[in-house]
């Protein structure tokens, strides 16, 4: 069964000054999906999701969002639709607590007034952050304050939710957890753009994958042809 397109790049040019970091991407999130953008280093992947979030301005392209024209629009704007980043690096406020971190994420007009409701949520689908909800952000631990990010992104009730690498310096243990929690977000209806350099385990939950090097797509397909496809295998995999 297809699905429509909730988010749509297409030619998309971002440059850093005068450095092309993107150049002529293309590609689509269905709606309810779990979509991996995969590549190495450099390869302008968070150049791309800063893009589609509003923290960066394209040069040339269109990003269409639920069938909207999205691209140049600020951050504030792209969450009060409904796109949220969880960015790379885990970026909790050190000195809230985590409650005090959480009401951060429900600022805007569609998720202030169901701010319980939503918290309520995160607690059950977070439990160590329930337990946890007086203590400083900056004093728990990598994988705790991965949790925490990303249950702050889920408090402005993202359409769209964009993981920036979640999987970075976390223990072999929390990164299970964190693709067993992608899954049951995805299970529950959430659309997710997910950026990993955990390629393998990223493809097994994603319908669909982009491969980017030189901030172009060189290769799509869904997630077990891209786990099978010998480019894949070697770049990748080590296989």
């Amino acid at each position: 069964m297809s699905h429509p397109d909730l988010l749509s790049v297409k030619g998309l040019q971002v440059a850093h000054g005068e450095a092309v970091a993107v150049r002529d991407l293309s590609f689509t999130v269905p709606q309810g999906q779990v979509v991996a953008l995969v590549g190495a280093n450099g390869a302008g992947k968070t150049t791309t999701v800063l893009t589609i979030a509003g923290a960066l301005k394209p040069r040339q392209g269109r990003i269409e969002f639920d069938g909207a024209s999205i691209g140049g629009l600020d951050c504030r704007v792209a969450v009060e639709r409904g796109i949220t980043l969880v960015p790379e690096g885990r970026l909790v406020f050190p000195q809230m607590t985590v409650e005090e971190n959480l009401r951060m994420g429900a600022l805007n007009r569609r998720a202030a007034p169901n701010f319980t409701r939503n918290l309520d949520k995160v607690y059950a689908l977070f439990p160590r952050l329930a337990q946890r909800r007086s203590q400083l952000g900056g004093g728990m631990s990598g994988g705790e304050q991965q949790m925490l990010a990303i249950a702050r992104g889920l408090m402005s009730e993202p359409r769209l939710l964009i993981l920036d690498e979640p999987s970075l310096g976390l223990s072999p243990k929390l990164v299970e957890d964190l693709f067993t929690m992608v899954r049951r977000l995805n299970e529950d209806g959430m659309t997710i753009l997910l950026v990993e350099q955990n390629v393998r385990q990223t493809l097994q939950i994603a319908s669909l994958g982009f491969v980017i090097e030189k901030g172009r797509v060189v290769l799509s397909g869904t997630g077990q042809e891209l786990i099978a496809d010998p480019f894949v295998r070697k770049a990748f995999l080590g296989l």
